[in-house]
């Protein structure tokens, strides 16, 4: 939106900060779960479990943008839940999983955080 306006709505541009600082939470929780989680099971359930419920919660919200992120959370919760199973096979795809999505999440939250401050920039 920003490529074709010359300024960004305020909605938008609220809608680019809030996603930019969820995204870069949820890519640095995923990221200690998955480093901490493989070395203390106890955290690993409760983090696995933590991410499955933060993306339940943002599937049923009724913003649509939320709903993808929102899955990809739970999932990787729920892998992480699955990982504590001590299957060889599982727990090294778990791992794989949770890194890929923690830097999908940290490289989405770097590049609306971009957007957000290029819009706050076009207002002033």
């Amino acid at each position: 939106m920003n490529d074709i306006e010359p300024y960004s709505s305020s909605k938008n541009l609220t809608k680019q900060g809030v996603t930019a600082v969820f995204s870069l939470a949820a890519g640095g929780f995923l990221f200690i779960m998955s480093v901490v989680g493989g070395r203390l099971p106890l955290v690993g359930l409760v983090l696995g479990g933590l991410a499955a419920l933060a993306g339940i919660f943002a599937l049923l919200s009724r913003d649509p943008a939320g709903k993808k992120p929102g899955l990809v959370l739970a999932l990787s919760g729920a892998l992480g839940l699955l990982a504590r199973a001590k299957i060889p096979l599982l727990t090294s795809v778990a791992g794989t999983v949770l890194g890929i999505g923690a830097v999908g999440f940290i490289a989405l939250g770097i590049w609306n955080g971009i957007k957000f401050i290029r819009g706050l920039k076009t207002r002033s």
